[in-house]
């Protein structure tokens, strides 16, 4: 089974450095195959005939945190449901800008009472809307003038979340290929 694995806060202003090639390195050493990453803000794409996906997850969280101390979120999605998010973002009707939509990754998909508690009208002229595991974000004015965080749909959600701009997941599902 082919899995992409995405890291939250890896890699920022200078903060848990990893190289991807070390990583690369460390992931095969723990019996991932065929990895390969994408950018350094971890993004990775390996297989794995025995392990689902939580327990990727828990490998990489593991390596990581083994080898350089940093306990860093991993959200994982098999091949197919990564695939699929590339179908269902319907602000790519509003923008042909990719770094303007982007999909926020949820650690586990929401209870419906933090999900009532969702304000859409926090940071206008943002939208998004909540599909499953993920949520599809339009910022106009781009990610960092957004009020709509990690942080936000964090404590709102309950879970975890790291996004990723629609380029970047166009070049993932290119190494899904």
């Amino acid at each position: 089974m082919k899995y992409v694995a995405l890291l939250r806060g890896i890699n920022v202003g200078g903060h848990n450095k990893i190289k991807m090639k070390d990583l690369q390195k460390l992931l095969i050493d723990r019996g991932l195959t065929d990895v390969q990453t994408y950018i350094q803000s971890g993004n990775i794409v390996c297989t794995s005939d025995t392990l689902d996906e939580a327990e990727v997850a828990d490998l990489i969280h593991d390596a990581i945190e083994e080898k350089y101390g940093y306990n860093i979120p991993v959200v994982v999605r098999d091949a197919a449901d990564f695939l699929s998010i590339l179908t269902r973002n319907r602000y790519l009707e509003l923008e042909d800008d990719p770094k303007k939509t982007h999909v926020v990754f949820l650690l586990e998909q929401p209870a419906d009472i933090p999900t009532a508690n969702l304000d859409y009208t926090l940071s206008p002229p943002d939208q998004f809307y909540l599909d499953g595991r993920e949520i599809f974000l339009h910022t106009p004015n781009g990610l960092a003038r957004t009020k709509l965080t990690n942080a936000y749909f964090d404590r709102t959600l309950k879970t975890i979340s790291t996004a990723r701009n629609w380029r970047t997941l166009q070049k993932i599902a290119e190494m899904l290929n």
